[in-house]
């Protein structure tokens, strides 16, 4: 069973660092959208075609723009919290249970 709770536990290790990772695109992207960057920037555009799914989904389900504010981004930060918070930290509790 230890081999199951390594599984899990590595598994929880590289989701957390995923969704970390996946908050601080979104945050770049939000910061980007301050200063109007270059479109045809290779950053600009690997940046945007990750987070554009994501954000919109949630723009497409919820009124999220506010005197001309977009919270979507607000709204994915939050919901990555909630995964770190939920799913990861579960994933870890059931490894340390099956030690």
């Amino acid at each position: 069973m230890f081999v199951f709770a390594n599984l899990l536990v590595a598994a929880a290790k590289v989701l957390s660092l995923a969704l970390s990772i996946y908050m601080w695109i979104i945050i770049a992207r939000a910061v980007l959208s301050w200063v109007n960057p270059d479109p045809y920037n290779p950053i600009v555009r690997f940046i945007h075609t990750l987070t554009e799914p994501v954000l919109y989904l949630i723009r497409r389900r919820l009124p999220v723009v506010f005197g001309g504010i977009d919270l979507a981004p607000v709204i994915a930060m939050l919901a990555i919290l909630f995964l770190e918070h939920f799913v990861v930290a579960s994933l870890f509790e059931l490894a340390a249970g099956m030690r």
